[in-house]
């Protein structure tokens, strides 16, 4: 190891050769250091990977040549010195020959160094930190911080060391080196602007994000003590009749720092055309958020153990709220944006990790509520982990089921895979229900399933719209979270029956009775009163014990969803709404008479429309006005 510092020129070593980059290589550097400036932090990521790879090279060849056998205490020693302004990465791995420095170290981005120019030039800024390692210049990263790299190897199985310098600008200098042991040193000299990467702090927090489950042991050197840096073992990797259950439960608190313990963990591992192992967990409890997260999955990738992204979209995002890790070597360990995105290998995972999900939660939802968990049996390796605190599927619908329906929406390709999983409360049945359960009690004659969307399950439970139906004997389910007043509108059926929305299917509860020569009056003084407020006031034939109640008029958004838009300041097609009476109503029939013999009606015309306002959840147009035509209905006097 050289003894000169950040301030001081490198000395030529004796029996150095110099050699120069092509001009190509010299403007590509640049880019690379320049484009690269906001993942600074990658540059420890790539060595250490570096450092891992050469300890398993190593390991792998002494399988036939006992001579490259590894030490003992193999592995990778991070070792900063800020005095110094050093850091040197230390592995015991394979080490390098001179060819192989000129050849690994000297040629960079073999792959087309003007193509990967160009990309880097033209690239948007937040994509160009992505496509570190694409063309081979994962160990490039090293510029970024520093002004100089010196690298001294030794090849495992012989006696000759050698050293690499540069300072990534235009050349670099093969010498003569000495190394008392195979391995390597990659000794940075550190940028005046980069010395936050000297704090031993700063490289742990490093090491824990991306490198915390490599194999290999990475340890730091921290105040002339040598620690262990990261965990070192990768549970996925593992058999599961080798993870305890307890384990299981320390990864995912360690993994989404929690303290709870998870409703279910599935390990299994894919062999075939595509190979990974995944650990995944669905939390016991919905995470405590108190605006709106990231609609993103979160799940790590990792490419042969070593982190790469937790933003490779490996699951939708209506099943954002599972965390873990997937664990591949069918990819290249510095994967860019665009491959992740694009690569069939990648859509083939996806797809993989999605069916494991859904066939687990599939298990679950056919299970009792407090029944234990039955493994999902797709291969010997691929069932459900021991579980603790299961209880039972309605827990997880509870916690999670809101955040499912969003599937229900925006994947069209996961309907039928999601209907089986949904719960619903009902206006016949106690507790939860499926599709499934609501299916065998239809009434022989019932046309479709019925749902009726509102802001509570209890105000649902009395409104109006029901009388109708219960009347008929049909069963409606019960929908009061916001998504609920949007993705029925894409279910075209569940069972080979249409989904309809309750509000706008009256004419499935019958004929409806053409309104009496008695009650035409009424409506007429009513429209006349309510003006522009509603769309037209009619005689509803379905309500049994309600005065009124208000629907959608035409074919527009029913009046929940119409309320959401408003609330989320888009604008809420379908009009004013239409005020319905019940003609058989003892109020409406003393109106009735008032109008028929001369009196007016106006006050009350009011009234309604509040109470038929009230009935669906919303507040009076005007409350004091309210109060008191309330008051004066009940006293029979006119409100002043």
């Amino acid at each position: 190891m050289t003894e000169d510092t950040q301030d001081a020129p490198a000395a030529t070593v004796p029996g150095a050769e110099t050699r120069e980059f092509s001009a190509e290589v010299g403007r590509l550097l640049d880019l690379v250091v320049n484009a690269l400036y906001s993942e600074r932090e990658i540059f420890l990521r790539e060595l250490v990977a570096n450092s891992a790879d050469a300890i398993d090279r190593r390991r792998f060849l002494s399988l036939t040549e006992p001579a490259l056998t590894l030490p003992p205490e193999a592995g990778v020693t991070i070792t900063p010195d800020k005095p110094s302004r050093q850091i040197t990465i230390t592995d015991d791995g394979l080490g390098m020959s001179r060819d192989e420095m000129v050849s690994n170290l000297g040629t960079i981005a073999r792959s087309g160094t003007r193509a990967f120019g160009e990309t880097l030039r033209d690239a948007k800024p937040d994509q160009r930190p992505s496509l570190i390692g694409q063309f081979g210049v994962g160990f490039y990263a090293s510029f970024m911080v520093s002004e100089r790299v010196e690298v001294i190897s030794r090849r495992a199985g012989t006696d000759e060391a050698w050293s690499w310098r540069s300072d990534g600008r235009g050349s670099f200098e093969i010498a003569p080196a000495e190394r008392g042991t195979a391995g390597t040193d990659v000794i940075l000299h550190i940028k005046a602007d980069a010395e936050e990467f000297l704090e031993p702090a700063r490289l742990q927090t490093i090491i824990k994000r991306w490198a915390d489950h490599i194999s290999v042991p990475v340890r730091l050197v921290r105040d002339g003590a040598v620690e262990t840096a990261n965990a070192g073992t990768a549970l996925w990797q593992r058999s599961k009749s080798s993870v305890t259950e307890a384990e299981y439960h320390d990864f995912y608190r360690h993994l989404g720092n929690v303290f709870d313990t998870p409703w279910t963990t599935i390990h299994w591992r894919a062999e075939g055309a595509l190979e990974f192992s995944a650990l995944l967990y669905i939390p016991d409890s919905p995470p405590f958020d108190p605006v709106e997260g990231e609609r993103r999955s979160k799940l790590r990738l990792h490419v042969r153990r070593m982190f790469i992204t937790d933003e490779a979209d490996l699951l939708p995002p209506w099943l954002r709220f599972v965390q873990g890790v997937v664990d591949t070597e069918d990819l290249p360990l510095n994967v860019s944006r665009e491959m992740l995105q694009t690569t069939p290998l990648m859509a083939r995972m996806r797809k993989a990790v999605l069916n494991r999900v859904l066939t687990e939660l599939k298990t679950k939802a056919k299970q009792g509520p407090t029944e234990t968990a039955v493994p999902a049996a797709d291969d010997e390796d691929s069932a459900a982990a021991p579980q603790a605190g299961t209880d039972g599927y309605i827990r997880f619908w509870e916690n999670f089921g809101t955040v499912l329906k969003e599937g229900l929406w925006e994947d069209s390709g996961a309907r039928a895979d999601i209907a089986p999983l949904l719960r619903f409360r009902s206006s016949t049945a106690e507790g939860w229900t499926s599709f499934a359960d609501y299916v065998s009690r239809m009434k022989d004659e019932q046309p479709a399933i019925y749902v009726l969307a509102g802001e509570s399950i209890d105000t649902l439970r009395h409104a109006p719209v029901l009388e109708g139906f219960k009347a008929k004997g049909y069963e409606v389910l019960l929908l009061s979270d916001a998504i609920d007043a949007f993705w029925p509108e894409r279910m075209d059926a569940v069972e080979g029956k249409p989904i309809r929305n309750a509000r706008q299917s009256a004419a499935d509860l019958g004929e409806a009775e053409a309104p009496s020569e008695s009650i035409l009056p009424l409506l007429a003084s009513l429209k006349a009163a309510l003006g522009d407020e509603v769309t037209d006031v009619t005689s509803a034939a379905h309500l049994s014990d309600s005065p009124v109640m208000l629907v959608s008029s035409g074919m527009g958004a029913d009046l929940h969803m119409q309320k959401l838009l408003r609330r989320a300041g888009r604008p809420a097609w379908g009009g004013a709404p239409t005020l319905e009476i019940n003609p058989r109503h003892a109020w409406i029939e003393a109106l009735a008479a008032r109008v028929a013999a001369g009196g007016s009606v106006e006050d009350e015309a009011r009234l309604l429309l509040d109470l038929a306002r009230v009935q669906e959840g919303d507040a009076p147009a005007e409350p004091a006005a309210f109060i008191r035509r309330v008051v004066a209905a009940i006293s029979g006097k006119t409100p002043s």
